[in-house]
């Protein structure tokens, strides 16, 4: 058989970089637009707090329990099947959302809508570290870069049709058409299987080994980032002085400042090395810990915010790279167990965050967060070349 000709393997690879970044996109959209939606059904449905709050266990549960599932699917029919079959599955998740008659429609959705996430998820990143092989380059911070863009643009999308007086299952049917189009794009650049990865039986097992420690420094990097979603504004209400309608910003500058560390972070990383940025990010998000607990001044918390969003911006793509280049394991299985275990974090981690606040008190709870990014620094070997 003749080999491709040169020209021909570049363009067939900068359509795969193209459609990766833009399934990063998706995923990022499709995630944060269930966010504006979320006061609309606490409402609809005459829901208190802690009945939300079960009630979204169901979207976190349904993303973890797909995962092991998906990797070994990823493996046996490659990842553009899973990737394009499940982006269209989710598309249909939104507009049903929007139109949840009762709690046991709604869990159902969420569940349904954590599934096919947490199934993009894994295949995407699967994706991701065959289109970095062949590229020779470091790629996946920027994808990252891209999934927290989508998270930006779909949550600000969302909320602005919504402003504008579109009811919420129209605004809740435009988006999803938007994710259907983008992914019937996208599906034609993606790699129609991955080299090798396809031969041979790959069992499901207890993630053990290298991949259960990458496993865990994505859960203390996940956890990071949970915290920062659910007690950044808590902690600037309760102890910095924001009033409520301002204690967002936390979170927004967070989130800015992991968006842009992670659209600059391959650059770093192929300059310093991925031991070094894990090492250097990690040390960088404890410091930002420490300084928003410890000093009682307002804008060292946002300061602090920012080196946390800058320092964990990159920590996860190295993880997600590393778990694909394991010898001997399959990139989409190795994934799906660290991605597992990652989510666990940011689903748990919160909870145990509040535990340690009823204990002692928010600022210490924090400065715990700080305590394990300096262990997750401390295992940065793990990731070396």
């Amino acid at each position: 058989m003749f080999s491709q000709p040169v020209p021909a393997a570049r363009d067939r690879l900068a359509a795969a970089t193209r459609s990766t970044r833009l399934i990063f996109l998706v995923s990022g959209i499709g995630m944060a637009a269930w966010a504006p939606m979320v006061p609309y059904a606490k409402a609809r449905l005459v829901l208190d707090d802690a009945q939300l709050g079960l009630l979204l266990l169901a979207f976190g549960g349904g993303s973890m329990a797909s995962m092991p599932f998906v990797g070994w699917l990823s493996h046996r029919f490659g990842n553009r099947r899973v990737i394009v079959a499940s982006g269209w599955l989710l598309c249909l998740a939104l507009p049903v959302l929007a139109l949840a008659p009762n709690v046991a429609v709604l869990a159902a959705a969420l569940l349904y809508f954590g599934v096919m996430l947490g199934a993009v998820d894994v295949a995407m990143n699967a994706h991701a570290v065959e289109v970095e092989r062949r590229d020779g380059r470091v790629l996946m911070s920027g994808f990252h870069g891209l999934f927290s863009l989508g998270g930006l643009g779909g949550a600000a999308g969302m909320s602005a049709l919504l402003a504008l007086g579109l009811p919420l299952p129209l605004a809740a049917l435009a988006v999803s058409a938007l994710l259907a189009a983008l992914v019937l794009y996208l599906r034609g650049g993606l790699l129609p299987n991955v080299d090798g990865a396809a031969a041979g039986h790959a069992p499901f097992r207890m993630p053990h080994g290298v991949v259960l420690l990458l496993g865990l420094l994505c859960f203390v990097s996940f956890m990071a980032e949970g915290s920062m979603l659910d007690w950044s504004a808590v902690f600037l209400r309760d102890f910095r002085g924001f009033a409520p309608s301002t204690a967002g910003i936390g979170y927004a500058c967070f989130s800015v400042a992991m968006a842009l560390g992670r659209l600059t972070g391959d650059r770093l990383i192929q300059r310093i090395g991925p031991v070094w940025a894990v090492r250097v990010g990690a040390g960088l998000a404890a410091t930002g810990f420490a300084l928003a607990a410890s000093v009682p001044w307002s804008g060292a918390s946002l300061a602090g915010f920012v080196l946390i969003g800058l320092g964990a911006s990159n920590i996860v793509p190295v993880m997600f790279s590393t778990a694909g280049r394991l010898p001997g394991a399959s990139p989409a299985i190795a994934i799906a167990a660290v991605t597992m275990l990652g989510y666990a974090g940011l689903l748990s981690g919160p909870a145990l965050i509040g535990f340690i606040s009823r204990l002692a008190g928010l600022p210490l709870a924090l400065a715990v967060v700080a305590g394990l990014l300096l262990l997750v620094a401390a295992s940065a070997r793990i990731v070396r070349r």
